[in-house]
């Protein structure tokens, strides 16, 4: 009997796995044969097509040209159309096509689709890995009720100099936490299966460098070290890949002579060699034919033909693929075989979408239901609420007690300036449906139970560029009657972003002017910063009582603003890069190295590196941002001060909540490889924990130290661990002074060469996951047949 149950648990079993076959996505070994088949049947004009984006309008509509492409199947993507009624009739016009190739649709959903959250810099910020994924899942759930496939984010570019509009599309200053963060981006816009229906591809960008423009001016020329390539801007991109992305973007820049879209060491050396990428490459907007402007090609022929052969499948807006891609091909100056390549890279990518398997349609009324969804509008308020950065908080100034206030004054434009809510990358979002600070303000003290009322009251000081100070008597009047002053200064939306450098990153026009004529009332007054950017700001930093950073907060961050003014929620940001004392400093990082005659304050002015008219530290450093309660970190214990090479060190601290309220605390671990046969950084951050503690409450916060966190690019380009000391910093920012030491003995364990490991793509992935769930029914039936 028991045998014979058995013999039927396995028998249903099979009928099961028969079904579940049936509806299962196709597997890697299936796509590769549906695309060589699908690339035989193509005519090399096809190919061409496939291997082209085109842009539609700033409105989301398509062109007209877009639809005759499709019809005869020479368009492979396209580019800011959106919406279920334009995607849907795109997508019927690919059904008249000969062989009927879906088009990928694409769309820069940078942080938000129509529910905007912080700007990148800003949810970095909240050192959240969680909210962070999640922000990107709800873009993508939007975004794909929208008919969008395919998004253009995360930007992993390092970014050391603040003066480059686009860090505030990134996550600042750090290689180990752009790599985390570039992996919750991946994980929450494409999950662990982007063909989902509420999940899009992601793309890593801008590949690579283009963090490190000189001057900060954007498209500059970057010249650098392979050493420095390989140590601080590759390594976010390789956790992409370790996180499934799909899809990389090459940069505007050249490296080291070479534009990034014709560079064959970056696409085929590194990305399609060492790290055996199979996903898609595409080119930046028109950066193709600026191959032309590098002074790289004489013309669009021999900038296609440089770009194919270098490793660019998909050229985004311009049309050199298509208009010179046969003639190169029967010249023979690129093969056949190399645009066989690139269309595979497009064919892979549409089929792990799941966009073969039943015509890509979408539903209006989903697409309705789906955006500014309650939750998402929640998650968007507690999430930017999370990446505020209170930067000082002199006497207790904030939370500001509203039972002990009657009248508030917001002062600055940028309080309530509904487009200035946006950013330079809004996705679909629209300023109506954002909240400004001023009515964040307003609607909080409405909601409250008060036994007597507050009155809210608004002054511009000046407009939002503040070029003018005739509108300072105003607002030094409307300060002058309240209990408590709101100063919202800092940046408008047009300068931060891409193509938006600045010389200067002072608080622009008038701003610190008025925010001065504020102060002279000698009301208790708060600075709000609306940035993009770290700024300059040492006169707010020596006389401001309070100055919380609110970044472009998004679709809900007034009500965020808030909720941290007045205390509901408790600030626990972290910069993600440093604010400079003055552009001098710039760029600044805190991994620095040492120097043959480091910084020493008793040294002789000239023997010692440093300004001599300056503090060589940031105004404000990396990891650095205030709560309203205190935090101790103490107790650091290491569970070995010897360990042979290849073992992993146990570091915990104790980390109590010494203040009377609730709170977060970021509890950081920095590490030194204090000496190596190459030079090492005095501090680089391995690991981080945001831990929440009630009032009183402590607890043992633990990190493990790898030996990948130990190691370094040896002479090779292969990862190695010396023997020697290593000294182990942990606290709440970089400037931790909790220190402890380990020694590492022996010789490194063999390991495989750079490049070897195998990568799993995330359609993979979720086959491998699917046949792990499979094999356990079959044995939890078995056992149940057996008992």
């Amino acid at each position: 009997m028991r045998y014979l149950a058995v013999v039927t648990a396995a028998a249903f079993l099979l009928l099961l796995e028969g079904n579940c076959l049936a509806q299962t996505r196709l597997n890697a070994t299936e796509i590769e044969a549906k695309i060589e088949v699908l690339l035989g049947q193509m005519t090399l004009e096809e190919k061409l097509g496939q291997l082209h984006q085109l842009s539609g309008l700033a409105n989301g509509a398509y062109n007209p040209d877009l639809l005759e492409l499709a019809r005869k199947g020479l368009l492979g993507s396209t580019l800011t159309v959106r919406g279920a009624r334009m995607a849907n009739e795109l997508h019927n016009a690919t059904l008249e096509s000969r062989l009927k190739i879906p088009i990928l649709m694409a769309f820069d959903v940078i942080h938000g689709y129509r529910t905007l959250f912080p700007i990148p810099l800003g949810e970095t910020a909240s050192w959240d890995l969680k909210a962070v994924e999640r922000a990107s899942s709800i873009a993508a759930a939007e975004a794909a009720s929208a008919g969008i496939h395919w998004t253009f984010a995360p930007m992993l570019d390092v970014a050391r100099d603040p003066r480059w509009g686009r860090v505030m599309e990134g996550s600042g200053e750090d290689v180990y936490l752009g790599s985390e963060m570039a992996k919750a981006r991946v994980r929450g816009f494409q999950g662990s299966d982007y063909g989902q229906k509420d999940k899009i591809l992601a793309c890593a960008k801008h590949f690579v460098g283009y963090g490190a423009a000189e001057g900060g001016r954007d498209y500059n020329t970057v010249d650098m070290s392979e050493r420095r390539l390989r140590e601080t801007y590759l390594p976010p991109f390789k956790a992409a890949i370790d996180a499934g992305v799909d899809s990389f973007m090459t940069a505007f820049n050249e490296l080291n002579g070479m534009p990034a879209t014709a560079n064959k060491f970056l696409l085929r050396e590194i990305l399609r060699g060492e790290w055996q990428f199979d996903g898609l490459v595409v080119s930046d907007w028109n950066s193709v034919e600026e191959l032309i402007n590098h002074g790289l090609a004489a013309d669009k022929s021999e900038a296609a033909r440089l770009s194919l052969n270098g490793g660019t499948d998909m050229e985004m807006n311009s049309a050199t693929y298509r208009e010179n891609g046969a003639k190169l091909v029967e010249s023979g100056k690129v093969t056949i075989e190399t645009i066989n390549s690139a269309v595979r890279n497009v064919l892979r990518i549409k089929y792990r979408l799941g966009l073969f398997e039943q015509p890509p349609f979408v539903s209006e009324q989903h697409e309705k239901d789906t955006l500014l969804k309650p939750e998402f509008l929640q998650a968007a308020r507690e999430i930017a609420g999370k990446s505020l950065v209170l930067l000082k908080n002199e006497n207790e100034t904030l939370p500001i007690d509203i039972n002990k206030i009657k009248q508030l004054a917001v002062i600055g434009s940028l309080a309530d300036d509904k487009p200035n809510t946006l950013d330079w990358w809004p996705g679909d979002a629209r300023a109506a449906d954002s909240i400004t600070i001023l009515q964040g303000l307003r609607d909080y003290v409405s909601a409250a139970n008060l036994t007597s009322s507050v009155a809210v009251t608004f002054s511009k000081g000046c407009e939002s560029v503040c070029d003018s100070d005739k509108d300072f008597a105003a607002a030094v009047i409307a300060a002058g009657a309240a209990d408590f002053v709101v100063v919202v200064v800092g940046e408008i939306r047009s300068v931060s972003g891409e193509a938006a450098s600045l010389s200067s990153i002072d608080l622009s026009g008038r701003q610190l002017d008025l925010v001065k004529e504020i102060a002279q009332t000698g009301k208790p007054y708060v600075v709000v910063l609306k940035n993009g950017r770290p700024l300059t700001i040492n006169w707010l930093a020596e006389n401001a009582p309070a100055i919380l950073v609110a970044w472009h907060a998004g679709t809900m961050g007034g009500p965020a603003v808030a909720d941290v003014l007045f205390g509901a929620v408790n600030p626990s940001g972290k910069l993600p890069m440093s604010f400079p004392r003055s552009l001098g400093q710039i760029p600044l990082n805190y991994d620095y190295k040492n120097t043959g005659r480091p910084f020493n304050a008793s040294a002789p002015l000239r023997d010692t590196s440093r300004y001599m008219d300056a503090p060589n530290t940031p105004l404000y450093p990396f990891g650095f941002g205030l709560s309203y309660t205190t935090f101790r970190i103490d107790e650091l214990n290491l569970s070995a001060e010897r360990v042979q090479n290849g073992e992993s060190v146990r570091v915990s601290v104790q980390v109590q909540n010494t203040g009377n309220r609730a709170g977060e605390e970021v509890v950081q671990l920095y590490l030194r490889d204090v000496y190596a046969a190459i030079t090492r950084p005095m501090r680089q951050l391995k690991g981080f924990q945001k831990v929440a503690l009630e009032a009183g409450e402590k607890r043992q916060v633990e990190f493990v130290v790898l030996p990948e966190d130990m190691s370094f690019l040896d002479e090779a380009w292969k990862m190695t661990v010396e023997a020697g000391e290593f000294e182990v910093f942990v606290g709440n920012s970089v400037n931790a002074d909790l220190m402890g030491k380990f020694t590492v003995e022996g010789s490194t364990p063999t390991a495989a060469p750079t490049g070897a490991t195998t990568v799993i793509t995330s359609t993979q992935a979720s086959s491998a996951q699917k046949n792990v769930a499979r094999l356990a029914l079959y044995l939890v039936f078995i056992l149940l047949a057996l008992n």
